[in-house]
């Protein structure tokens, strides 16, 4: 590029790749104010407003506002550079940035989480897998409510209690709600019984306040369609284990793969049951 005492706006919009619009706006806003001729008041850039554009650039690629773009250049117009200001600038920027960073991960992690759990369920429905197996539950920290279930499914899976004691704690969660029924004899009866909800925190939890799941081998079996038909599946593992000669250690988890959440058809809801066992 050929240096020039002055440039004109189309010659600095052409080198800088900066339309006209911009450049007139930058000047309204006194970022880059160029020279003007008293006899037409013509405007004109001098070669160090045109540097300036490239550095404008680097900031707004930052995520600073122009505001602050204005008093960065003001500062190094007026100080050489303020190295003191610019950098309490920058640190102030990086903290702000780790926290919409933070946010953003929040987000996609719950995003994500609930993507997946409909695409799980949609590999159910496609493959109407209902076949008891056994499998390996990986370990993981739940935060968890003792609660009574009186056979409201939907009032223990979109759960105002649970919602107002995780907001007590100040913690966001992911994944699927589960329920623990604590007695497995007394799960298919109609009667009120002990749970404790249970859910993965999105970030470490306060001391005591989460309880430990997996880490077995145990019993799972998909159940598709309402809620208040899995005593069908009860009934299949039940048989299962008779057959296999297993036991089943503890209560049960229902693991609610697509519920009320996500759709109101209930012939769309997706159950995973898992029971620990043992031979």
């Amino acid at each position: 590029m050929n240096c020039k005492a002055k440039y004109s706006i189309g010659d600095v919009s052409r080198i800088c790749n900066v339309s006209r619009k911009t450049l007139r706006y930058y000047d309204d806003i006194n970022l880059i104010t160029p020279e003007r001729q008293n006899y037409n008041n013509y405007r004109y850039y001098s070669h160090e407003a045109l540097l300036t554009l490239p550095v404008i650039k680097f900031y707004k690629q930052m995520g600073f506002t122009l505001e602050e773009m204005r008093r960065f250049i003001e500062e190094n117009r007026e100080s050489g550079q303020n190295y003191y200001s610019i950098k309490t600038s920058f640190s102030n920027k990086i903290k702000e940035l780790e926290r919409v960073q933070r946010e953003i991960d929040k987000q996609y992690v719950s995003i994500k989480g609930w993507h997946d759990l409909i695409t799980e369920a949609e590999l159910v429905l496609a493959s109407d897998t209902r076949e008891v197996a056994i499998k390996y539950v990986e370990g993981a920290e739940y935060l968890y409510q003792k609660q009574v279930f009186n056979n409201d499914f939907k009032s223990s899976i979109i759960n105002i209690d649970w919602t107002n004691y995780l907001d007590s704690l100040n913690m966001e969660i992911t994944g699927p709600v589960m329920l623990n029924f604590l007695s497995l004899k007394n799960r298919t009866d109609e009667h009120p019984k002990q749970i404790v909800v249970m859910q993965k925190p999105l970030r470490p939890a306060p001391e005591g306040t989460t309880i430990r799941f997996g880490e077995c081998m145990m019993a799972a079996c998909y159940h598709i369609g309402p809620h208040e038909t899995i005593n069908e599946t009860y009934t299949k593992m039940f048989k299962w284990a008779e057959r296999y000669g297993y036991s089943y250690v503890g209560g049960s988890y229902e693991r609610y793969v697509t519920d009320y959440w996500t759709t109101k058809n209930s012939d769309q809801f997706v159950t995973e049951v898992l029971i620990k066992v043992s031979r």
